[in-house]
């Protein structure tokens, strides 16, 4: 899989997880455990995630989690 892509997926996963966090009753310790995790494997592709940042701000400050990899790769 093609890191942008990759991370994008991990980075909306980590927002379906962190989104979780501010529900009442929050989350269970394993998905606690994915983001420490998704973090982990986030680290691994710094060049994707500055990449996927910028273009996040490039495109009016939109969410990374609605970001799709033809809008990264236009603007890298």
């Amino acid at each position: 899989m093609e890191p942008i892509t990759e991370v994008l997926e991990l980075l909306k996963r980590q927002a379906e997880l962190e989104n979780g966090l501010r529900q009442p009753g929050g989350i269970r310790v394993t998905e606690e455990r994915e983001i420490y995790a998704l973090r982990e494997r986030l680290q691994r592709h710094p060049q994707a995630v500055t990449a996927i940042l910028q273009a996040a701000r490039t495109l009016n400050r939109r969410p990374v989690d609605t970001l799709r990899p033809q809008d990264v790769r236009g603007l890298v």
